[in-house]
C-alpha cells in the first residue's frame, strides 16, 4: 500500500464512502481529533502503569478507531435507501459504555473522595493523561457540532463523554499509584 496518493494535494480528502471534502471540513476535524486523542492514549499506555489500565487503554484505542470510522462516514453513504447498512462500520454499543463505567467505578472505589477541583499535573504520566482528557473533551465538542448538522448515534456522543470521565479518574488513580500529590484548586476570595 502506497502511503502517498497525491489526491489530497488540492486541499481535499475522501470520507469513508468516497465523498471528497475540504480538509478543514468539520467531519475531518472531528475524526482528526479522535486520531490525536488515540495517539496521546498511546503515550499514556507507554508509561509505567498497571496492567489493567494498560489493557483498558488498548481496548479504548480500538474503540476510538470505530468512533473515527463513524465520524468519517457521511450519513448518505452509511445506509441504503431501505435503511440497511451500505458500508461495514461498527457502532459504539451500550456494552462499550458499560465497560467505561465499570472501569470508572473500580478506580473510584480505590480513591479518596473529591472535595475540590484538582490542578492537572504532579507527575509526567498524570499530565499525559490530563492532556488526553482535554483532547477527548475537544473531540466531544466537535462531534456534538457535527451531530447538529448530521445526526450521530447517541452512543457515539455518550462514549466520548464517558471517556473523558474515565480519563479524569484514571489521572487520579495514576496520581495515587505514582504517589504524586494532587493539588486542590481552592478559589481565592475577592478583596
Amino acid at each position: 500500500m502506497k502511503i502517498y496518493t497525491k489526491t489530497g494535494d488540492d486541499g481535499t480528502t475522501a470520507l469513508y464512502g468516497g465523498t471528497r471534502v475540504p480538509k478543514h471540513n468539520l467531519r475531518i476535524d472531528s475524526y482528526g481529533t479522535i486520531d490525536e486523542l488515540n495517539s496521546h492514549l498511546g503515550l499514556v499506555r507507554d508509561q509505567q502503569i498497571d496492567q489493567n489500565s494498560h489493557n483498558s487503554i488498548l481496548q479504548i484505542q480500538d474503540k476510538l478507531f470505530t468512533v473515527g470510522a463513524i465520524l468519517a462516514t457521511p450519513p448518505e453513504k452509511a445506509l441504503l435507501k431501505n435503511g440497511k447498512k451500505r458500508l461495514a462500520i461498527s457502532l459504539i454499543t451500550p456494552e462499550d459504555l458499560q465497560f467505561l463505567e465499570d472501569e470508572i467505578d473500580k478506580m473510584n472505589n480505590e480513591l479518596a473522595p473529591m472535595t475540590h477541583f484538582i490542578l492537572p499535573g504532579g507527575h509526567q504520566t498524570v499530565s499525559f493523561c490530563h492532556i488526553a482528557r482535554t483532547i477527548c473533551r475537544r473531540a466531544e465538542r466537535l462531534a456534538c457540532a457535527l451531530h447538529e448538522i448530521d445526526p450521530l448515534e447517541s452512543t457515539t456522543l455518550q462514549y466520548l463523554n464517558r471517556l473523558s470521565d474515565y480519563l479524569f479518574v484514571l489521572a487520579r488513580k495514576l496520581s495515587q499509584d505514582l504517589q504524586a500529590k494532587e493539588i486542590k484548586w481552592v478559589p481565592k476570595k475577592g478583596s
